[in-house]
């Protein structure tokens, strides 16, 4: 599978909003495994597809640095947020930059799956950070807005 170009910071394409998926078909399977190639390569934990310049809302994470936990979201929604978490986050589009952000501790929410399967998922800490970060990606939001 070839690996994608990341595109970086102060790219404009990053500020794009993502357009919803109509569709799920082999298509975008081919996207969310390269996007999965791209970010185990780069040794990533969450892709968003703008990303990599792929205006869709479609979203790759693995917290497991394992290729044992692939998560993937298309078209997701935050439905609930609870308390407050603060970490240190970093992005692949923003290279060797770090900050502390706070966000919302455990959330609910619905996406659907590769195959098109409406699923709704409550998480908290580091996979509830991880999906906050990518969600905002795809309304054109980086984490240094935060700072």
């Amino acid at each position: 599978m070839p690996l994608l170009k990341i595109i970086h910071h102060p790219d404009k394409r990053l500020r794009k909003i993502a357009k919803p998926v109509t569709k799920t078909n082999k298509k975008i399977t081919k996207i969310t495994n390269n996007m999965f190639e791209t970010m185990y390569f780069h040794s990533g934990i969450g892709l968003a597809a703008t990303q990599v310049n792929i205006q869709k809302q479609i979203i790759v994470i693995d917290i497991s640095h394992n290729q044992t936990q692939k998560i993937v979201l298309i078209n997701p929604k935050i439905l609930t947020k609870n308390g407050e978490i603060s970490m240190q986050e970093g992005c692949l589009s923003i290279p060797n930059k770090y900050g502390l952000v706070t966000r919302a501790k455990e959330i609910k929410i619905c996406a659907l799956n590769k195959y098109g399967k409406y699923f709704e998922i409550k998480t908290n800490n580091l996979l509830s950070i991880c999906i906050q970060h990518e969600i905002d990606h795809l309304v054109g939001k980086l984490f240094i807005d935060y700072l």
